[in-house]
């Protein structure tokens, strides 16, 4: 019997799934390609220190308190130029979208020529813009440098292991809790660490800078001493003259090149990752046993007494079956339905080959920008799904108008994001914050919406309208069977609160690390955990509507095309719950701005969960639906 394959197929789905835990363990870590070519340096050859934008970090309090960026060259900061003016370096798309603006700089090294208190420059900082550098000391701003594309690190040392590692980026400056002015960085003591190939090539394998407030007296007779301890302080009332120096040393390592990044990729406590996943894994395999169990006995045992001759047994129908003639019937507004599971399969496309090419070690930490660059790529290019399932969706429906679907699905769900990152965008501009987006930037993002994604939709479209509908299994009857009551748990509400809790329970933990990485500026690079999560967040999600959409059945209720998509959809309101809660203990943002811009970019990430989960809800439900009313014997 077919219904035999929905046992086979929970199963099936545990055992796999376990069998990537153990397949995938070995990924699960810093698994990576270098990502560019090394370049290896001679004995007395530049090498070239370039600078990001500044970004804030944990304050005194252990708070985040902004989440703007600021462009290194800002003329408040009154950092040393280059002659001429920086020159900005070459970055991909998803580097300038996420807010890297990388130039050069005044500094000078040279392969394995240390230098000591070289003085870079004298820079006069009025007071207006003291107090303007003094809150970004208090609010804990990092500088951040590369050097041979790697991140210059403060070194730090774990607690539980006592091992040192490398956190990115280093400190604006120094503050205490209840000091009133804080100290400010001018000197730079710099540590490069190089590999020798031979007698003449060295590769540079890691950089770590020590920053220190020295107050340094210049004067045109005098060279200025880095030896003071009298710490650089700027005051908010008066001009503050700052001498800015810096020292470089370096350090022989037997580190290799293709490694160097290990020390950067550092897991606080890798045993939390493998907690949530196994906690997921167990709530999974738990759902599918139960799922099967339920469903195949509850449904061998329903579809024998209703496939049975006897007329006695016939009159005695009750359940799921007795709304054969309404559960395949077109919900209202199905286009908007089309659009969302159209724009669903696109979502899960691009996430599933996102995460494949990170496993595989493609997105390198190297290259800058590439894993948002590959995200918006692949969305673009899988515009042609989007338009693919929801054309042929629409017309399984009855839709008639292949203009109206294509153009729904170009539009409906790309132009809600941007609309809300256009207003983002514009929070940032007022802000003068680096992360805006440049004007010819968003352009380009525009042109390529319109130059290949929606012509890929409409191709997709066009191709999914003129495929075989789907032709129900039963016949619909033409008046609408009356609904009885419901009971309070299988209300809309209730219910989709109940489905919802399932997906995210499976989820939270690594949900933490995400926007931990995100908003903190930390490299994620867990990708084996997070594939993991995601085959775990698809399997949960729909399980746990198929349940739902079974009981709402038995309930005489045959409205499930709707409700699986929101019952699934409503783990995304756990999420942005999830994302307040996460403002209240880890942030504590001071500007309107910064408030803007973190739940702005919430309802973003919620609204397009909504839409991959609320697909997935969807789809199973519409499977499992077609397989039990295929399985019974129509009059």
């Amino acid at each position: 019997m077919r219904l035999s394959r929905l046992s086979e197929f929970w199963r099936a789905a545990a055992l796999s799934l376990a069998g990537s835990l153990v397949m995938l363990s070995q990924q699960t870590y810093a698994f990576y390609l270098p990502g560019i070519a090394p370049h290896d340096y001679k004995i007395g050859e530049k090498v070239d220190l370039q600078v990001n934008s500044l970004t804030p970090s944990l304050n005194a309090d252990n708070k985040l308190e902004s989440v703007l960026s600021y462009n290194y060259y800002d003329e408040r900061f009154h950092f040393c130029r280059p002659q001429g003016g920086p020159t900005a370096a070459h970055e991909s798309l998803g580097s300038i979208l996420f807010g890297d603006r990388i130039f050069g700089s005044v500094f000078n090294l040279e392969m394995r020529k240390a230098s000591s208190c070289q003085m870079l420059c004298v820079q006069t900082i009025p007071g207006d813009d003291a107090a303007f550098i003094n809150d970004k000391i208090m609010k804990g701003y990092n500088y951040n440098w590369l050097i041979d594309g790697l991140p210059a690190a403060t070194v730090k040392v774990e607690d539980r292991t006592n091992k040192e590692f490398y956190s990115v980026g280093f400190g604006l400056g120094s503050a205490v809790s209840g000091q009133l002015v804080p100290h400010f960085h001018n000197h730079y003591d710099i540590a490069v660490q190089y590999h020798t190939m031979d007698s003449v090539h060295h590769r540079v394998v890691g950089v770590a800078v020590t920053p220190q407030s020295k107050h340094s007296v210049y004067s045109k007779d005098t060279t200025p001493s880095c030896d003071t301890i009298e710490p650089m302080n700027l005051h908010e009332g008066k001009d503050n003259q700052v001498v800015f120096t810096y020292s470089v040393r370096w350090e022989k390592s037997d580190k290799s090149w293709a490694t160097r990044w290990d020390d950067y990729l550092h897991a606080m406590d890798p045993k939390i990752h493998w907690f949530s996943l196994i906690n997921s894994l167990i709530i999974v395999i738990f759902l599918s046993a139960m799922l099967g169990l339920i469903l195949a006995r509850t449904l061998y045992k329903d579809i024998a007494r209703y496939n049975a001759d006897d007329a006695e047994d016939l009159q005695e129908d009750f359940g799921w079956k007795l709304v054969h003639g309404d559960v395949f019937r077109p919900p209202q507004n199905f286009h908007y339905l089309a659009v969302i599971v159209g724009s669903g399969y696109q979502l899960f496309w691009m996430a599933l080959i996102t995460l494949v090419i990170a496993l595989l070690g493609f997105l390198s930490p190297s290259s800058r920008g590439s894993l948002s660059t590959a995200m918006l790529m692949l969305y673009i290019i899988f515009g042609f799904s989007a338009g693919y399932n929801a054309a042929h969706l629409y017309h399984s429906f009855g839709g008639t108008s292949l203009r109206q679907i294509i153009l729904l699905t170009a539009m409906c769900i790309p132009g809600v994001c941007c609309t809300i990152l256009v207003v983002i965008n514009l929070c940032l501009v007022v802000a003068n914050s680096s992360a805006a987006a440049p004007a010819g930037t968003l352009l380009g993002v525009i042109a390529l919406w319109f130059v290949i994604s929606i012509p890929l939709t409409v191709a997709g479209g066009y191709f999914g309208y003129k495929r075989k509908t789907f032709d129900p299994p039963v016949r619909v009857n033409q008046i609408p069977r009356q609904i009885p009551e419901q009971p309070w748990y299988l209300r809309p509400i209730p219910s989709a609160l109940m489905g919802g809790v399932l997906t995210f329970g499976a989820i939270f933990i690594e949900l933490y690390f995400i926007m931990n990485s995100i908003w903190f500026h930390k490299v994620y690079y867990v990708f084996g955990f997070l594939f993991l999560v995601f085959i775990i967040l698809i399997l949960t999600t729909a399980e746990a509507t198929v349940l739902l959409t079974y009981f709402h059945l038995c309930a005489e209720d045959y409205r499930w095309h709707w409700r699986s998509v929101y019952t699934a959809g409503a783990s995304a309101f756990y999420v942005f719950l999830y994302g307040v809660l996460f403002y209240f203990s880890r942030l504590r943002l001071a500007s309107y701005a910064s408030l803007v811009i973190y739940f702005g970019w919430m309802a973003v990430a919620c609204f397009l969960f909504f839409v991959l989960t609320g697909a997935t809800g969807f789809v199973a439900s519409h499977l499992f639906v077609r397989r039990i009313y295929g399985a019974i014997k129509i009059d």
